[in-house]
């Protein structure tokens, strides 16, 4: 069994939410969400908020990361809180422990839960309306960051992503 290895990211600021599923081996070993190289996560939300990627900046760390986070309203966290999964791939996710979403929603004045893929979609539709957990925003289902999306360029997953991140702003 496999325990997620850090905390999730938010304050009392946080308006959007995004849920993966569960940290990559590279996000385990490098301690902090989106880790892997080739994940384009990081360079879609400054895609997005046409700011320079916090993950390339020479002061990357965990620290700055969370600061681009929260300066921008967002939390960040997984759906699964421990499981047991080969290497990185979500297909091989078996005997899941989800996390309890409360932790951040009954915090922060989240106004939408942004799923990155459709694995992390369906089990957070699968833990919280099966674990009896009522959430009151809406919850959409983007496009996976991961590289084995292969099939997004990084321009269209960018405006995907961007079209749900800043709807209110538009």
């Amino acid at each position: 069994m496999t325990v997620h290895p850090f905390p999730p990211v938010f304050d009392s600021s946080s308006r959007i939410l995004i849920l993966g599923t569960f940290p990559s081996a590279a996000s385990r070993q490098n301690e902090f969400y989106y880790g892997h190289p080739r994940n384009r996560f990081w360079r879609v939300l400054a895609g997005i908020f046409r700011t320079e990627n916090p993950d390339t900046l020479a002061a990357s760390s965990a620290a700055r990361k969370t600061e681009f986070l929260l300066s921008h309203g967002i939390a960040l966290w997984d759906v699964i809180k421990s499981c047991d999964i080969t290497g990185s791939a979500d297909s091989s996710i078996r005997n899941a422990v989800p996390n309890n979403p409360g932790v951040i929603l009954e915090a922060a004045p989240v106004e939408r839960i942004l799923c990155n893929g459709g694995k992390a979609f369906s089990l957070f539709e699968r833990y919280t309306a099966g674990g009896g957990y009522k959430v009151s925003c809406p919850v959409l289902r983007l496009p996976s960051t991961s590289p084995a999306n292969a099939a997004w360029s990084l321009e269209t997953l960018t405006e995907e992503w961007r079209a749900a991140v800043l709807a209110d702003r538009i």
